[in-house]
């Protein structure tokens, strides 16, 4: 074995042996083997915002805790690290992924929690065919928007966000047919949600216990061809999920979405629906529709627009018995319209203006004390997200 000359001369004092220098060596070059291809990367997410009320989910969780409600102010809406040893292509790779944050957005898990994702990542190869596995902690498989700000086209969340899980624990197969179609299916623990069927994330019981009545979950990626022309690259995923609790405060979520790129390439139009029913006594449903656009007018400008409207029946509770976190109305929409710049590098910029409507009378609690409720909820708000 080679030494260095610093070794060699300590070694010649007696201040260390070369066999304990050589065990040394030894797991210094352990750790760089379980080390090699390791990445790092996050996001520092902070905002400013106005409101003229609260009630809405508007903020940036989409459901109640972190930002809504929070009113007029500054905020760190989010600090995010992930450390990644990512599959190879040699058969049976392994990898892994942990990814923890913190500030108002970890709330957008119902539990405040600190890890967003922890998962092993396996390949397999079964009768000549490569199936992926994510096993631990995981983002959710359906959904327009993510729980990762800068991928989602706007500042706030959808209404449809809210309606949605967020992470489950389990496991999660991935397998690629061809490049027009992917397949995902996962089974968990009783999902976790903004409102919907809220639940502890990292395998704590839910109602019924983890795994005594699992989430079980589907879902089908369809990908246009280069023989569709201009329609090339429009994708349309299916997906939903169903918790088998006898209790029936869990229950089915569907989801389906569609992206459409257009002959001016600068252009782009997004669709969203999704349902949630759940059973027993505090059984009901909620149903969100929402159309996206996006125009991308020069490398570092573009323009993102959001409409929604919602239908949810008045009775509906979550599990721990606390109202939905949609407001308080049977019928309403939204639209959100937002520009982002990339000034700085690595830094998304955003501006953005919300409206929020109640179709069933005043519901939106006003910030001004004394002024009651308002019928229409006004949203101003400013991001910068630092992505390394």
């Amino acid at each position: 074995m080679k030494f260095n000359k610093w070794t060699l001369g300590l070694a010649a004092v007696g201040v260390v042996s070369l066999a304990s220098a050589a065990r040394a060596d030894e797991k210094v070059s352990q750790l760089n083997t379980a080390l090699s291809n390791t990445t790092i990367s996050g996001y520092v997410d902070v905002g400013a915002q106005y409101n003229n009320a609260t009630g809405a989910p508007y903020a940036i969780t989409g459901a109640a805790g972190g930002l809504a409600g929070k009113g007029d102010g500054l905020s760190l809406n989010g600090v995010d690290i992930a450390i990644d040893k990512p599959m190879d292509a040699t058969p049976f790779s392994a990898g892994y992924h942990i990814e923890l944050w913190t500030g108002a957005s970890n709330n957008q898990l119902g539990t405040g929690s600190l890890v967003r994702q922890a998962y092993l990542a396996l390949g397999t190869t079964i009768a000549g065919q490569e199936i992926d596995w994510k096993i631990g902690v995981w983002d959710t498989i359906i959904g327009y928007e993510g729980l990762t700000s800068s991928g989602n086209p706007n500042y706030t969340h959808s209404y449809g966000f809210a309606v949605e899980p967020t992470t489950h624990t389990g496991v999660q197969a991935n397998y690629k047919v061809n490049d027009e179609i992917s397949l995902q299916a996962g089974v968990a623990d009783d999902s976790v949600t903004g409102g919907a069927y809220t639940a502890a994330v990292n395998g704590a019981a839910g109602v019924g216990g983890p795994l005594h009545h699992p989430t079980l979950m589907a879902a089908v990626a369809l990908t246009a061809p280069d023989s569709f022309g201009p329609m090339k690259g429009a994708t349309l995923t299916v997906g939903g999920m169903n918790t088998a609790d006898p209790t029936g405060a869990f229950g089915d979520s569907l989801y389906a979405g569609v992206t459409v790129p257009t002959p001016i390439s600068a252009l782009k139009f997004g669709g969203a629906f999704d349902y949630f029913e759940s059973g027993g006594p505090t059984g009901g449903h909620i149903w969100v529709a929402g159309v996206y656009g996006s125009y991308q007018a020069t490398d570092k400008l573009s323009f993102n627009v959001r409409g929604e409207t919602y239908d949810q029946t008045a009775a509906i509770l979550n599990e721990s018995g606390a109202a939905y976190t949609l407001p308080a109305s049977q019928h309403g929409e939204e639209i959100t319209a937002t520009a982002q710049y990339q000034l700085w590098a690595n830094v998304l910029s955003r501006v953005e203006a919300r409206i929020d409507h109640a179709d069933d009378g005043a519901v939106f609690a006003a910030n001004t004390a004394g002024a009651g409720l308002e019928k229409n909820a006004l949203f101003l708000g400013a991001q910068l997200i630092y992505t390394f």
